[in-house]
């Protein structure tokens, strides 16, 4: 006769029997096959993003509610709970493919709805570890099917309340690629697919036919989309670039991010930027560089750094605080922004300023890139769209002007009257309304044509332009607050942040925290 006691060791023997079985996910079988196909497990990548023994699992024993699916469905095709990413909480969902190929079922969308809501209650950063298929046939056929799975309210109203970022490491359709281009960072493994919908779902539905990586691959989200923001040869790799970017993140928008001691002096003299920049006005120079040698310990994490290449934006530290840096790169149409580079602009002042993070603007451009091409992309709205994040935004802004800041650019990138806290300039900054050839052959182009020696003519003319495109004029006029060296910038940036975050720290008004993310 089984005594109580008996009766408690069996419960907790088959507890631990069934834990053993969750662990398989869709069985041993499946779990071969994702090591075969060169991929980790959902449970591995997990390993890889949490510290050691950290992770809290919430609902190992789930499994799709279908009659006679229990024994191979544990999880319901993801992986989910609490975890410290070095040292910090946050709470971590991993889709599994070994079951159902990550498609998901009724019990998956509860489960990913729940923890969401957990992460918006009590302002914990949200980490997606992602693959999969999309919403499930069976569970979401019918009109009583489709009609509680639809797109989850966290999701559409989490304006940026908490840090949500995503790593896209197999195919992933539907669902997970809601989730990416919903969340504040994307990496993405390079050889996978993020579309809506896979090639077999797009060849049946319209007949079209083509392979995942046209479809969705990361070169379609570096070069076209921008969809991605950082993109990784392995899914170490991938995991890393999360655990970076994180770095730089308070864990919610109550915080502002956090103060890392350094030993690299914030009145640092810089040595190397009069090297970096060319001694000739035309030649083309590497804005990286000059970034790296003002940031605290030569360190900068790109944002977007494969899309709208002429513009750069960054994280950096300076004198220990956290800042975003919105910059011009010469080596990439001279500087000029086309669409992409303002919509990069856009979403990434959104971003700052929804957590906090000031921004240091650093000019050297001759303008917008102008073309037919650019007016169908709608490149007015785009420009005057990235003047109003400018303009709602509301953490400290500091501008300096390196080299070239021509026409409508000179706004854009924070110039006077823009809502900068200090407008700082290099005695080499040219401030005009258009650069000096084309302004000199509109304004004075009749008056040469009658010119006897119109080589001289021309000299004469650009000289006299050169001097009203320099910084002296507008500081005169206090319309910058100084003309600086070069070799101070580190000191003269490291002074603003701190002089302009007594009042409230770096934090926002968060006037942006509803903007679409990804705009």
């Amino acid at each position: 006769m089984k005594t109580y006691a008996n009766e408690v060791d069996d419960a907790v023997l088959d507890l631990h029997k069934r834990k053993q079985k969750a662990l398989l996910g869709g069985g041993q079988d499946k779990i071969d096959r994702q090591h075969s196909s060169g991929f980790y497990t959902a449970r591995e990548r997990i390993a890889l993003l949490a510290d050691d023994d950290s992770f809290l699992e919430l609902g190992m024993l789930n499994h799709s509610d279908k009659e006679g699916a229990a024994e191979k469905s544990y999880g319901d095709g993801l992986i989910t709970g609490l975890a410290k990413v070095d040292g910090r909480p946050a709470v971590v969902m991993a889709g599994d493919k070994t079951v159902f190929a990550g498609t998901e079922g009724a019990v998956h969308i509860r489960k990913s709805k729940k923890v969401h809501e957990y992460a918006l209650k009590r302002g914990l950063p949200l980490f997606n570890l992602n693959e999969g298929g999309g919403l499930r046939m069976p569970d979401g056929m019918g009109s009583d099917g489709i009609s509680d799975k639809l797109f989850p309210q966290e999701m559409l109203t989490h304006s940026r309340q908490v840090p949500l970022m995503t790593a896209i490491l197999g195919d992933s359709f539907g669902g997970p690629t809601w989730m990416a281009v919903s969340s504040d960072f994307v990496t993405m493994l390079k050889g996978t697919c993020m579309a809506i919908a896979g090639p077999r779902m797009l060849s049946m539905a319209t007949g079209q036919k083509v392979e995942t990586e046209e479809l969705g691959g990361w070169r379609v989200h570096a070069d076209h989309t921008g969809q991605s923001d950082s993109f990784g040869d392995t899914e170490e790799e991938c995991i890393l670039q999360m655990k970076k970017f994180f770095s730089y993140m308070p864990l919610n928008s109550g915080e502002e991010p956090m103060f890392k001691e350094t030993d690299d002096d914030p009145y640092r003299k810089l040595e190397r930027v009069l090297d970096i920049l060319p001694k000739q006005k035309n030649r083309v120079y590497d804005m990286k560089e000059m970034i790296k040698d003002i940031a605290d310990e030569g360190e900068m994490f790109e944002y977007k750094a494969a899309y709208g290449e002429g513009l750069i934006t960054a994280f950096v530290r300076m004198g220990g605080r956290t800042a975003g840096i919105v910059a011009n790169q010469p080596k990439k149409f001279a500087g000029a922004a086309g669409p992409k580079e303002c919509d990069k602009a856009i979403d990434f002042i959104c971003l700052c300023d929804s957590y906090h993070i000031p921004l240091i603007f650093l000019h050297d451009t001759p303008g917008f890139r102008i073309s037919q091409d650019a007016e169908r992309e709608k490149m007015p709205t785009k420009i005057m769209i990235w003047n109003q994040a400018l303009a709602q935004s509301t953490v400290p802004k500091i501008s300096v002007v390196i080299r070239k800041s021509v026409g409508a650019a000179y706004g854009n990138m924070c110039g006077p009257s823009m809502g900068a806290d200090f407008v700082f300039a290099w005695p080499t900054a040219e401030i005009n309304f258009t650069g000096p050839e084309v302004g000199v052959n509109v304004v004075f182009g009749r008056q040469l044509q009658e010119e006897t020696n119109q080589t001289e003519a021309r000299k004469k003319l650009l000289e006299q332009w050169a001097f009203d495109s320099s910084p002296y004029k507008a500081a005169s006029k206090h319309y910058l607050d100084d003309v600086i060296d070069p070799r101070d910038t580190r000191k003269y940036l490291c002074k603003a942040l701190e002089y302009a975050s007594y009042k409230n720290g770096t934090k926002s008004e968060r006037r942006l925290a509803n903007w679409p993310t990804g705009y």
